[in-house]
């Protein structure tokens, strides 16, 4: 790497404690989506007072931000995220689960991690920027509520997204690769059912039961589930269930929905059935039934050319590395998670070959961390998750990377990778992270011809149109 180059990383070496503290405290916070008063505001101070212009409250959402540094063009953006999952307290460092708080939130995807190496990648790249001299701007997006609320969507609904020349991200993970190929898209949908309250041994049939027109609807999705597309599926989870008394002839019950399949539009059409289920539960019990649309996220869009940045990159700064101790923590979280021994990686899951060649690298019988970086994986690839990163990806070219954040196989949204959120394996994985979307920002500003590469496959594989799952008149919304 180029002298000034080296410099902007090394920058985010000697800003650690800064990143380290905010990741920290972030997993402290543990602030659930749409809900990140705290979180939002400690890096809008944090950058402000590191130089970028910061502007709160974007699209209408009150803890999204944009922090801004540079002049003109290249624009890249570099995204945040900072939400956790409710139910998933626990100790940080911990080899058991050990709630803090007996079914409070916890950091069970690493959001705390990912929003830290988002700004340690910005604080790289602002470095550069002051250095050179040379004209392009960094944009750090805070982008709250992915867990549930899928702001990058209502973002991408506004346009936001189409200002940028690229967008770069990363996830905390199992393994060190850079991500590829497309995911499901979803919709997410509140059914409340109204009914009648009655005696339900004096007077039963006076009554018209909420609850037994959710629990009819979720027998009906069961029997949907047959007539899906393979990679299509659906969720549930009873968020209201009427009340705590049996002899109560249930009034009123909330379901909430989540629908997902490839592409928005096939994800539309098995929500449209999904909407018949309930009206026809609510007609079975003479209820009715109230739909409120939640949130909805798109499938994700390949880019070979933004990838090979990143692998390129990542391959010259190499991995994180490991002490003693930590390896000894990370043998012991491992033991715990009974999908341990998994093979790791994207594009293991879609190619044997590919994952014969990872299970080499990893040795036998292989270790807790993944300390290598897999191989580029350039086939096609899917995963049944979703993400509002997709969103991003449909209005500018859009790249993300993972990081080993915690031992391999470690399930996501698990009190395992919410303990190693808050150990120095976490933090490492953040500053990598930071420096290695920082390095491939840099060739992108610096090299005009990477953008264009990129920009004509972008335009290429969305030739066919963003079909945004947001409806126009849909706002963000705490799931109650």
């Amino acid at each position: 790497m180029e002298r000034e180059k080296e410099r902007a990383v090394a920058q985010i070496d000697e800003k650690k404690e800064l990143i380290c503290s905010v990741a920290d405290k972030i997993w402290e916070y543990a602030e659930l989506s749409l809900q990140e008063e705290r979180s939002a505001a400690l890096y809008c101070e944090t950058l402000e007072r590191e130089g970028f212009a910061v502007e709160r409250g974007i699209c209408g959402i009150p803890t999204a931000f944009a922090a801004s540094f540079g002049r003109g063009r290249p624009m890249l953006g570099i995204l945040a995220e900072y939400d956790a999952l409710s139910g998933l307290s626990q100790r940080g460092g911990a080899t058991e689960p050990e709630p803090l708080r007996e079914g409070g939130p916890g950091h069970g995807c690493g959001h705390n991690l990912l929003g830290a190496g988002a700004l340690a990648a910005a604080l790289g790249v602002k470095a550069w920027l002051e250095a050179t001299g040379a004209a392009g701007t960094v944009v750090l997006y805070g982008c709250p509520g992915e867990e549930g609320g899928a702001a990058k969507a209502f973002m991408a609904r506004d346009g936001l997204w189409k200002g940028l020349d690229a967008a770069l991200t990363w996830h905390p993970e199992d393994c060190n690769e850079v991500a590829t190929g497309s995911c499901n898209s979803t919709l997410q949908v509140q059914y409340t059912f109204h009914g009648v309250a009655s005696h339900a041994a004096g007077a039963p049939e006076l009554g018209r039961s909420a609850l037994d027109a959710a629990e009819l609807m979720n027998v009906g999705a069961q029997f949907l589930r047959e007539h899906m597309p393979d990679r299509a599926r659906v969720h549930y989870a009873i968020t209201d269930a009427g009340g705590r008394s049996a002899n109560v002839v249930q009034a009123k019950a909330t379901v909430l929905y989540m629908v997902r399949s490839n592409h928005v539009a096939e994800a539309v059409e098995l929500l449209r059935r999904v909407d018949k289920i309930a009206d026809g539960a609510a007609l079975m019990t003479e209820t009715s039934c109230e739909r409120k649309f939640i949130d909805g996220t798109a499938d994700t869009v390949t880019n070979r050319v933004l990838e090979e940045v990143v692998w390129r990159n990542f391959e010259a700064l190499g991995v994180p590395s490991y002490t003693e101790e930590e390896r000894r923590f990370a043998e012991a979280l491992w033991r715990t998670c009974p999908g341990r021994d998994k093979t790791p990686g994207i594009g293991s899951d879609a190619d044997e070959a590919y994952a014969a060649k990872v299970r080499r690298l990893r040795g036998e019988p292989g270790g807790a961390m993944n300390d290598f970086l897999l191989p580029r994986y350039t086939g096609d690839a899917f995963s049944p998750g979703s993400t509002d990163v997709g969103d991003v990806s449909w209005l500018t070219p859009t790249v993300q990377c993972h990081v080993a954040s915690w031992p391999n196989g470690c399930p996501g949204h698990s009190w395992q990778n919410v303990s190693c959120g808050a150990t120095s394996i976490g933090h490492k994985a953040a500053l990598h992270a930071g420096k290695v979307l920082c390095a491939a920002a840099i060739d992108l500003l610096s090299d005009p011809s990477l953008l264009a590469a990129a920009r004509e496959e972008f335009e290429r594989r969305t030739a066919a149109g963003y079909v945004c799952p947001i409806p126009p008149d849909a706002v963000p919304t705490i799931i109650d």
